[in-house]
């Protein structure tokens, strides 16, 4: 983490703005309105307030999808489309929520011998949420429409290259009508974040992030035993079975590596491919990783923009450089392109052995790595070496296989003949350093709400 909130666009390699970081009297400010929120009647009142500010959220989101897809183009590189696409979900999300909280935090009764107990939704205080880059306003929508829906202020802690975002957001929620304190974006340092914490009015953390960030914003908050929800990398696996529609997995699969450059905690990134079908998926799988368009992310032509920085670049052509230096062989790419903005080459490297360092980090960029099982078992296994358990996907003709399959593979999700997706009633999230807690769905909700029993003596 650095100290600098910058936007640098990742085409131009140009600064488009810095800011100023908040001073801790400011943070100090922004917790006392934000602990004020909680106290008063938006928190403890009926939820039809709050998730009337939902739904107008999504009504404003839906005017102002092109001033976000514009914001996340111009400050990490995402194509227009692909940004469009981002605002869409996010739009659901919110409709979603705001439609579905009251059923889902209603009262739910439980049966005792004589008089009456019931559970009851209660919101737990305010929220810090330590959010990354990649997808700068859907990952923000995941933590702050459950918690405007229950009552929890949130106090967000955006990734340092995407400021103009976390500060369009701050706007948004305050547009739809939420009071001052319900979110607050503030521009801070680690430290700051870890002072935060330790405070009494903060009652949780959300995180999505890398795993060293993870690691010590969990740490942090264990330490001062608050709850913590942690959505880390991934290195998901995409299985191509034998009897599966090999044309349509490469197609997917170019997709799935490719989309948002690479950049997503849930993407395909370990191609595993049985031994009968391994040379015709990676012929075609090659054919649409070297179509894809490089170019201007505000340019509806182009299908792969820039990395997000310069230094997500240099650490991947360092991960590649390493790969290849404890013998693994490039197929295609391999190196940064060589052209104006922070573009890699889409690669795909094949012979990574279990003793090669680089087989249980994860590749955030266009870089597939491929693997050939010789049957099912096989097939798990390498699935299953590795520190993540987020996603996967797997292609077969046999969906009873699949599942079986399915059932062995340590992730939180598994997707069959589809790459991994996000819908707004599913719950997200994973198993092992992939992180732990749900986002999205009735779980997700849950996450950070007192569920408090009420007994009745009969």
């Amino acid at each position: 983490m650095s100290h600098h909130y910058a936007s640098i666009n990742p085409f131009t390699e140009e600064l488009v703005k810095s800011f100023t970081l908040h001073t801790d009297e400011q943070v100090e400010a922004a917790l006392t309105q934000a602990h004020a929120v909680y106290q008063s009647d938006w928190s403890r009142g009926p939820i039809e307030t709050r998730l009337a500010v939902l739904a107008r959220l999504a009504d404003l989101l839906e005017q102002r999808v092109d001033v976000f897809a514009t914001a996340m183009a111009t400050e990490m590189g995402k194509p227009l489309a692909q940004g469009q696409g981002e605002v869409k979900l996010c739009i659901g999300i919110a409709r979603y929520y705001a439609e579905q909280a009251k059923t889902m935090l209603a009262p739910v009764p439980y049966p005792i011998a004589r008089g009456e107990a019931v559970v009851e939704h209660f919101p737990v205080g305010v929220l810090v949420a330590v959010e990354p880059w990649n997808f700068p306003l859907y990952q923000l929508i995941r933590v702050v429409a459950p918690a405007i829906a229950v009552g929890n202020p949130v106090l967000l802690k955006h990734a340092e290259n995407v400021p103009q975002c976390a500060e369009l957001f701050e706007t948004l929620v305050r547009d739809a009508g939420a009071p001052a304190g319900v979110l607050v974006n503030l521009f801070i340092t680690k430290e700051q974040v870890a002072a935060l914490i330790g405070d009494d009015r903060i009652q949780g953390v959300a995180l999505t992030g890398s795993e060293r960030a993870g690691s010590a914003v969990a740490a942090r908050a264990s330490e001062m035993l608050k709850k913590s929800t942690l959505e880390l990398g991934g290195s998901d696996v995409f299985v191509v079975l034998d009897d599966a529609d090999v044309a349509k997995a490469a197609k997917v699969g170019a997709g799935a590596r490719l989309s948002n450059a690479g950049q997503v905690c849930t993407a395909a990134k370990r191609f595993i491919l049985h031994a009968k079908v391994a040379d015709a998926f990676l012929a075609a799988f090659t054919g649409h990783m070297q179509a894809a368009t490089m170019g201007d992310p505000m340019d509806p032509a182009t299908t792969l923009g820039p990395l997000s920085s310069k230094g997500a670049r240099d650490n991947l052509e360092r991960q590649v450089s390493d790969a290849v230096a404890h013998g693994a062989t490039v197929v295609i790419g391999g190196k940064p392109a060589p052209r104006q903005g922070f573009f890699y080459e889409p690669t795909i490297l094949t012979g990574v052995t279990p003793a090669n360092p680089m087989f249980y980090e994860e590749f955030f960029g266009p870089v597939a790595q491929v693997f050939v099982a010789a049957d099912d078992d096989a097939i798990v296994a390498i699935a299953n070496d590795s520190r993540f358990g987020l996603g996967g996907s797997m292609f077969t003709g046999d969906i009873a296989r699949g599942k079986a399959m399915a059932a062995r593979i340590e992730t939180g999700m598994v997707f069959i003949n589809s790459s991994s997706t996000s819908q707004p009633q599913l719950p997200f999230g994973g198993v092992k350093r992939s992180g732990y807690g749900r986002e999205l769905g009735d779980l997700g909700i849950m996450e950070f709400v007192n569920k408090k029993l009420m007994v009745v003596a009969g």
